[in-house]
């Protein structure tokens, strides 16, 4: 069985070659095959490509957010003051992904030191029922956590900031972006024209997040968030505390008992601070990859790579069919592992991890990314999120963001099931490599379970197949779940990947997931790295997403 390093708390061009293809749901029993082409034309969805710098890099998902993180870069902050302006720069400029009301849980990475996690991680409210309905928890108030975002930036700029920019500094980007707005990008507004029949459900969501006339803003349109930026300007004002003690905190109490929710004001001001632990650790092909301790998903990602380094190495280091069978064959049993034995007790995952893991169902979620990268090879790696798309779908009509809906994250029955002050499981897997006792790679992904199974696929492919960022990010992906699913992203599948898949049992599914504009998918995630190559740092923004990578000035 897999062996981990122990966790516990501590003080203080998208034109790589493919050998795979997405198509509509197919099922291939053995000796049948059903073949489907379809071709898409790639889209690059805003993304400036890579950079080489020996200084810092910003990747991110929205072009915005990484001129924010850059902007504090050339202040003279390092990558924790700037992953803290890009956090809030993205909440405001990619609503659908995260937010002021979602979780945040950030890996930093320091050369010639072990990395280190803020555990982050949401808790259900005190007077979450033991049996709730199973709607409550999807939509609205009642679909809410306590967020931990502004908690897990405060602690960050506390005690890991440079000291060079002020608080008010680091949160002055998003204001800027809330009140002189933002044009939308493909992706962006994809998302928000997908959404928008789920968001005139809720009338205060509705006047934030679309038009005059109830339509969604098309592409290219303007976006102003005047509530949210007033919001911000009291938080830069006040400090974060003042959403779990202050007027917001009041305020979020206030909105939640009028309709009906059950996070509480003494929620809010009895919320801990989010602990320093550190992370899971493996060795991959002689490099050191640490990442997220449950109940995130980073450990699924290891057991993903052992699967990959006891299988034949050969079959991995060229992209094609073999490589491609073997992802499928490594994510289906890490993914299955995980759903069969799950994990409950985090900070003695070290020991627990060995012999349980656990997969979630492979349902729509989404997220956000970054990763950042400065003057001294800090590696600090985000991953934030308000669960679904646009989250609960509800936000207060004086505070301008959306409540998350980390309630629907909860199961039914087994030790992820419903209840008072719990942990949500969670498939954030923010990733560091080392090698030589330096990080070398940085990455993290949304999209619910398939964050796991697209971050294993990018540090397989940047150590097995090619030091080359840009195309680890850019190439088609796989996922696969429990019991016997398999999902193709290429727009062609070789007949010796189908038959192979036949004689697994395998069905075959394209997803459906209306946010795609060609073959390569969101749906499969969206990879926001920075790496060390040839020895210069480069960043790579996945073109899946409207995301940009971009370094800071000399």
């Amino acid at each position: 069985m897999p062996n981990f390093a122990c966790t516990h708390e501590r003080s203080a061009s998208h034109n790589a070659p493919s050998d795979v293809g997405q198509h509509a749901k197919t099922r291939l029993p053995g000796g049948i095959l059903f073949l489907f082409l379809t071709v898409f034309s790639v889209f690059t969805l805003g993304t400036e490509g890579t950079f080489a710098s020996e200084t810092g890099v910003v990747s991110s998902a929205s072009p915005e957010a990484t001129d924010a993180g850059v902007e504090i870069l050339n202040k003279g902050g390092n990558a924790i003051d700037a992953a803290i302006a890009v956090s809030l720069a993205l909440g405001v400029a990619e609503p659908a992904g995260s937010g002021l009301g979602g979780q945040t849980v950030m890996l930093i990475a320091r050369p010639n030191e072990t990395p280190i996690v803020i555990h982050g991680t949401t808790l259900s409210p005190a007077a979450t029922p033991e049996e709730p309905d199973r709607e409550s928890l999807r939509i609205g108030h009642t679909a809410t956590t306590i967020p931990s975002n502004l908690k897990v930036l405060n602690r960050a700029f506390e005690q890991f900031g440079s000291g060079a920019v002020a608080w008010s500094e680091v949160v002055a980007p998003a204001i800027g972006i809330a009140e002189d707005g933002f044009e939308l990008g493909r992706f962006r507004s994809l998302a928000l024209n997908h959404y928008a029949a789920r968001i005139r459900k809720n009338e205060v969501a509705t006047k934030l997040y679309l038009a005059k006339d109830g339509l969604p803003y098309r592409e290219g349109e303007r976006f102003k968030q005047p509530v949210l930026a007033k919001t911000l300007k009291r938080i830069a004002k006040y400090g974060a505390e003042d959403f779990y003690h202050g007027d917001i905190a009041k305020e979020i109490a206030a909105d939640m008992k009028a309709n009906g929710g059950w996070l509480t004001l003494s929620d809010l001001e009895n919320f801990p601070e989010p602990p320093v632990v550190e992370p899971l650790l493996i060795k991959y092909r002689g490099l050191d990859v640490y990442t997220l301790p449950p109940p995130f998903g980073g450990w699924v990602v290891l057991r993903a790579l052992q699967n990959l380094e006891s299988g034949d190495p050969n079959a991995v280091r060229e992209v094609g069919p073999s490589r491609s069978l073997a992802l499928i064959d490594a994510l289906h049993e890490a993914h299955t592992a995980r759903r069969e034995t799950p994990i409950t007790d985090w900070r003695n995952a070290g020991t627990e991890i060995s012999d349980r893991l656990r997969s979630d169902m492979d349902e729509s979620g989404e997220t956000t990314h970054f990763t950042i990268v400065d003057d001294d090879g800090a590696i600090v790696s985000v991953t934030q999120s308000i669960d679904g798309y646009f989250g609960a779908k509800a936000a207060s009509p004086k505070l301008g963001f959306l409540y998350n809906n980390y309630m629907n994250s909860f199961e039914d029955d087994g030790p992820y099931k419903v209840g008072p002050a719990k942990a949500p499981l969670s498939s954030m897997s923010a990733t560091v490599v080392y090698e030589d006792g330096s990080p070398v790679l940085g990455l993290g992904s949304p999209a619910s379970a398939r964050i796991i199974s697209a971050v294993a696929q990018v540090v397989g492919y940047w150590i097995d197949v090619d030091r080359n960022i840009e195309s680890a990010v850019s190439a088609y992906r796989v996922h696969a779940s429990p019991p016997n699913i398999a999902y193709i992203e290429s727009p062609e599948i070789d007949a010796e990947t189908l038959s192979a898949l036949a004689k697994r049992d395998f069905e075959l599914r394209r997803p459906f997931y209306g946010v795609a504009p060609g073959s390569l998918d969101p749906y499969f995630g969206g990879v926001h790295a920075v790496a060390k190559e040839n020895g210069a740092w480069v960043g790579a923004a996945d073109p899946r997403r409207d995301g940009t990578s971009r370094l800071k000035d000399k």
